[in-house]
């Protein structure tokens, strides 16, 4: 009996976003873990350093499709988070059932640290590639995310490939 391999004409493009998040976050990851952060808590930070003028807090909902994690694993980062000062939570005011998170000053003023060491690996990456062609890159992704964006709606949680801590 013969097997019939697959015959795929294109190349295995969520490898290749995977592989690409991983060569990007080897230049982080170090500077992360100097920091005593997980990748997962650091995408949570950076989530709360862009809302950080939100007086109100983000609710946790939102942060979690923001950072790409799960409600389960959203909970367990941000226990540890609060537990090193870096967040607070607290019952949104307007509807007692859900909670707000916000950074704290320790917790912004390591967003502020590390983004100067990613803003400089993505200045040194725009040298490499052209600002050009980092900008169609950054499009292109839009785009296939846009275009995706219709199969993501039925689906009430993101379902990112690493949710280890």
């Amino acid at each position: 009996m013969s097997h019939h391999s697959p015959s795929f004409v294109h190349r295995n493009l969520p490898r290749l976003l995977l592989e690409a998040r991983e060569a990007v976050m080897q230049h982080t990851r170090p500077s992360l873990r100097e920091h005593g952060l997980s990748d997962q808590q650091w995408r949570v930070l950076r989530v709360l350093g862009e809302h950080a003028d939100d007086p109100a807090g983000v609710e946790t909902g939102r942060v979690a499709r923001e950072a790409l994690l799960l409600g389960p694993s959203l909970t367990g980062v941000l226990t540890r988070m609060e537990r090193d000062g870096l967040i607070s939570r607290a019952r949104c005011p307007q509807d007692a059932r859900r909670t707000v998170v916000r950074a704290t000053r320790a917790g912004l003023k390591l967003v502020a640290t590390l983004s100067e060491t990613i803003e400089a690996h993505y200045a040194w990456m725009e040298a490499q590639l052209g600002k050009a062609q980092l900008a169609e890159l950054y499009t292109l992704l839009d785009q296939v995310i846009a275009l995706e964006a219709p199969l993501n709606e039925d689906a009430s949680e993101p379902e990112p490939e690493d949710q280890t801590e």
